[in-house]
């Protein structure tokens, strides 16, 4: 399932952080990497070859770094839309999924929308990987800090229930086989749909839920995880999601999202969007098929 993944790079401090991250996907069954930086052709024109050549110590050394993790790894630097490159090499390389990386300012600002991780996310027909980088400021100075320390540990797992959070359980399946010992499943009843003329049947759809869950945690359970834990919150689903986040030492947030094929204002108002805008932690997007 996460047999070869696609890690792109910035070749940027924060890009140098997040291979560190990495060598928890062996667990998983990762044995190959494709490391690539795509170049813009809209930012480098008929600079591709120099900066190119510019590029490839940095990412030789951050080759190096996973194969001494012990993976096999190839490194690309496509020149065309970054984003296209990307998925490009997916659908010719039989890639499972994608790493990529943002810092919490970029996510703040209109840099997301546009950047190559949104697009990235956007378009993914596989599940994305998504490490966030924070910047600090220290004794007069900033450095760069990323959150995964043991990323597969301690999984977060908001579900609706519906088809597509259906298929990121068998993701988080694969997880829990691999040695993750503590999960928590989260549903949580939409206020903004339940309040106005539901509210009655709260303790119902508590009930059926908690039945749901019960089910999903027995499965768990039979995979080898030692701690799974249920929660059914009322409110805001992004609220309750972080609000969970940061109440919890979760190092993974494992989640369905649209994907493919959804316009922008939709995809910028879904749940797993503002997940991954505001969570500190790693998020696993797995997309929604359409086959």
């Amino acid at each position: 399932m996460f047999s070869r993944i696609l890690v792109a790079t910035s070749l940027s401090e924060t890009s140098d952080h997040v291979i560190d991250c990495l060598e928890p996907l062996k667990k998983i069954g990762t044995k190959q990497i494709v490391l690539v930086h795509a170049m813009n052709i809209r930012d480098v024109g008929t600079l591709y070859n120099r900066l190119r050549e510019m590029a490839l110590p940095k990412l030789e050394a951050q080759k190096y770094t996973l194969e001494q993790m012990g993976f096999a790894v190839e490194a690309e630097v496509p020149l065309g839309i970054p984003y296209y490159e990307i998925n490009k090499i997916v659908n010719e390389k039989n890639i499972s999924a994608i790493v990529v990386h943002v810092t919490a300012e970029s996510m703040l600002g209109d840099y997301f929308v546009g950047g190559v991780a949104h697009e990235v996310i956007n378009r993914a027909e596989k599940p994305v990987l998504v490490f966030k980088a924070m910047m600090i400021d220290e004794n007069a100075g900033r450095h760069c800090e990323v959150i995964c320390k043991d990323f597969l540990a301690n999984v977060l797992y908001p579900t609706d229930f519906s088809d597509n959070a259906e298929k990121a359980f068998a993701y988080l399946e694969k997880i829990v086989e691999s040695g993750c010992e503590k999960v928590t499943l989260l549903h949580v009843q939409d206020k903004a749909k339940i309040d106005k003329h539901l509210k009655d049947r709260l303790e119902e759809f508590n009930k059926t839920d908690q039945a749901r869950l019960e089910r999903l945690k027995n499965h768990l359970t039979t995979k080898g995880a030692e701690e799974v834990s249920i929660e059914i919150k009322y409110g805001f689903p992004v609220a309750e999601i972080l609000k969970m986040e940061k109440e919890k030492t979760f190092s993974l947030i494992v989640m369905g999202s649209q994907g493919r094929g959804f316009i922008k204002e939709v995809f910028l108002g879904s749940v797993s969007h503002n997940v991954v805008r505001h969570s500190a932690i790693p998020v696993l997007l797995v997309p929604f098929s359409r086959d």
